[in-house]
């Protein structure tokens, strides 16, 4: 994700003067066939004339059908753009620099990621002493024709002998899971299926713990809704209906579960949610004498509670336990009854992350968005800190009790991640691994600014430009603001190719992240999900207001709860946004809970059996309230038929009823595509066509010209 080459330097190249974008004329989309299905909720009937298009499409016909029609008709329109070829050629340039992981030693051997550039799949490299230069263990490039089937978790037994990995078909949430010899690469016997939101726990050298759902049934595998998660024991070498049940909650059944191994291997720790909220129960079992015997340390969902590591009967935790920006806890497992201590106290800043490396424990903070690393004693006791080499974000931090060399990830907005390697008892840190770059960091200017949002809030956002960029630029305004994510700055060879083009982009820290703590996302949720959409249309309109971008060139993005996030705002103010792109959004809020992992998403969203959580949800679903026949922005829904994250039913109803409703000259399209998921994945090559489409499309209907 890095430029491929020198940055103009003459200030002139990007001034802009952007006029109005010409309207095309109206356009004649494929037909759509409206149902009659009609329902009451609450007193009123509820229209879903497009319920059809939930169907799989690759089960039903009529919908496959229809997805071959819109996605013609859009390839079409997209590859007549004028822009599309620049941004493309900008792509393929821009991806293809060096990319390497955090790594991960065990046994004397140091794993991690490599991507040479242009791979559709990272590699994983293993470096010992028979190879100092790393060579390559596994090659998911090669798994598929097509790019498509990638490598997803993997972790070293902790011998460093033999690595269990998983694998992503499609771009589907079920893994499989599998396992390597570490020293010749030759692949074991054993094969894990109907893996999912799972952990891999090694227990010795001998097998892992991993969190499986029964097999589907036939032909609802990526759309049935998921319970009764059950965390199993494999043994290598055997076969997988040789497992053994550890740990489950029958009587729970929308408890998920996930088993984690202290590195010193004497507790199994269990961590379970009921959905994507972060309070969690916690149960434990010592490890050694087989017989699992797991008991509540923590029976209730009532804060978060997040495993930083264990060293004998000693247990540390990430709490929010009356700390809503969170504090490290201990817990004394020596006696009769567990002993809780808090060591490391809430501060101003919120809590991300811990890891105990060497003698060490190495806390992450997010202060105003910006990562800052602190040391303590195992005791709590403050050392210092972990300089960071500038202004941006942790990307990965790793390293064990007991081991003088930690490593870390650094990234931001004009940095493309770059793994440093530190002396975990000094902090002393130095490059590990050299990221060479083809363009100049100073180009660019990278702001953040706090806005007044509706009800005066200070909202936190990034702009970022090229300096020699004059005047008002077209500009895409991203943001997310849900499920306690945080948008830290980080690096992106696709948002550079639109900065190298001479616009902007600027990422909005919207309630409803994880920004500022529990305080933040619950601002942001359920009843106040309303603040999320105004902090975003605040954004929008400082943009213009500040001069950032012209009124004819604001663009609007935004992925998964993002696509729910630009569907809104567009719905409710269609005349500020010149165009926007909603991806792989959850369109539908009154049926979101009824597909795959759907039922997580109530935490957030509320649900919609309940009256007074329907009534939000109705308020502001960007299915339902499409206005009929109001000028909109030039809108690009984008999806894939093989999400079974957010399925694609959602964006093909919400693009049905766009084009259905006569809202002006510009664009209504859905570009659809195959053998991809939610994102994770996705082969570099799909990546760059994605983008090309995507930018050429806002550009077109921003004013935005790139630059040869």
């Amino acid at each position: 994700m890095t430029l491929h080459r020198h940055l103009l330097a003459a200030a002139s190249a990007l001034a802009f003067v952007v006029p109005a974008v010409a309207a095309e004329p109206a356009m004649t989309y494929p037909q759509t066939e409206r149902g009659t299905v009609v329902e009451p909720a609450f007193g009123e009937q509820v229209a879903d004339p497009y319920r059809w298009l939930e169907a799989d499409v690759r089960v039903d016909p009529k919908v496959a059908a229809w997805v071959d029609g819109q996605s013609k008709f859009t390839d079409a329109y997209l590859k007549a753009l004028p822009e599309r070829a620049g941004f493309e050629a900008k792509l393929k340039g821009l991806f293809d620099y060096a990319r390497f992981g955090v790594p991960h030693e065990e046994g004397g051997r140091l794993f991690h990621t490599y991507n040479s550039g242009l791979m559709n799949q990272a590699q994983l490299i293993v470096r010992d002493k028979a190879s100092p230069e790393g060579r390559v263990l596994l090659d998911p490039s090669a798994w598929a024709k097509d790019g498509a089937t990638a490598l997803d978790a993997w972790e070293p037994s902790p011998d460093g002998a033999t690595l269990a990995y998983t694998v992503q078909d499609g771009g589907s949430d079920w893994r499989m899971m599998k396992f390597v010899s570490a020293a010749d690469g030759k692949a074991l016997a054993d094969e894990l299926k109907w893996v999912k939101f799972s952990a891999i726990a090694w227990v010795g050298t001998d097998g892992v713990l991993y969190s499986r759902f029964e097999a589907p049934k036939e032909g609802e595998a990526f759309q049935a809704l998921n319970y009764n998660q059950t965390v199993w024991y494999h043994k290598l070498g055997t076969p997988q209906s040789a497992d053994r049940p550890i740990f489950a909650t029958l009587d729970k059944p929308k408890w998920g579960h996930v088993a984690q191994v202290t590195s010193d291997a004497r507790w199994m720790v269990v961590t379970s949610h009921e959905g994507t909220d972060p309070l969690a129960a916690v149960f434990i079992a010592p490890i050694g004498k087989g017989e699992w015997g797991t008991k509540a340390l923590i029976p209730d969902m009532t804060a978060q509670w997040d495993l930083i590591e264990g060293i004998g009967d000693t247990l540390w935790f990430i709490s929010s336990k009356d700390a809503p920006l969170k504090k490290v806890v201990k817990v004394d497992l020596s006696g009769a009854e567990p002993v809780f201590t808090t060591i490391v106290e809430q501060s101003d800043a919120n809590l991300e992350g811990a890891r105990i490396i060497g003698d060490k424990l190495f806390v992450e903070y997010l202060r105003d968005v910006k990562s800052q690393v602190k040391t303590f004693t195992l005791d709590g006791q403050p050392l210092g800190e972990l300089a960071l080499p500038g202004v941006g974000s942790l990307a990965g931090l790793s390293g064990k009790p007991g081991h003088d060399t930690g490593y870390f990830g650094f990234t931001s907005f004009t940095t493309p991640g770059t793994v440093y390697s530190f002396d975990a008892k000094t902090a002393k840190s130095a490059v590990w691994q050299k990221v060479p770059l083809k363009f100049d960091p100073d180009a660019y200017a990278v702001e953040q600014v706090f806005y007044p949002s509706k009800d005066g809030t200070k909202i936190p956002m990034f702009v970022v430009k090229r300096k020699d960029a004059k005047g008002p630029v077209p500009t895409i305004l991203y943001g997310y603001g849900g499920f306690n994510i945080s948008l830290p700055p980080s690096f992106s060879a696709a948002r550079m190719a639109w900065l190298e083009s001479g616009g902007a982009y600027a990422v909005a820290n919207l309630r409803g992240g994880g920004e500022y703590g529990d305080a933040w996302h619950d601002a942001g949720r359920r009843a106040r999900k309303q603040n999320v959409f105004d902090d975003f249309i605040s954004a929008g309109e400082w943009l213009i207001a500040k001069g950032v971008t012209p009124k004819t060139g604001l663009a609007v993005e935004g992925g998964s709860n993002g696509g729910l996030l630009v569907g809104a705002v567009v719905n409710q103010r269609p005349d500020l946004f010149a165009a926007a792109h909603p991806a792989v959004g959850v369109m539908d809020m009154l049926r979101f809970d009824r597909f795959t992992a759907g039922r997580y998403w109530t935490d957030d969203y509320g649900t919609p059996a309940v009256e007074a959580d329907w009534r939000v949800l109705r308020a502001y679903s960007p299915y339902h309230n499409v206005r009929q026949g109001t000028p909109y922005p030039a809108v690009l829904v984008t999806t894939a038929d093989t999400d079974d994250r957010v399925v694609p039913g959602h964006s093909f109803k919400y693009a049905a009823a766009l084009q259905a409703a006569g809202l002006g000259p510009k664009p209504q399209l859905i570009r659809i595509e195959t053998r991809a998921g939610h994102g994770s994945g996705k082969p570099v090559s799909k990546q760059i066509e994605e983008t090309a489409d995507v930018f050429a499309f806002l550009a077109h209907w921003t004013g935005l010209k790139p630059k040869d």
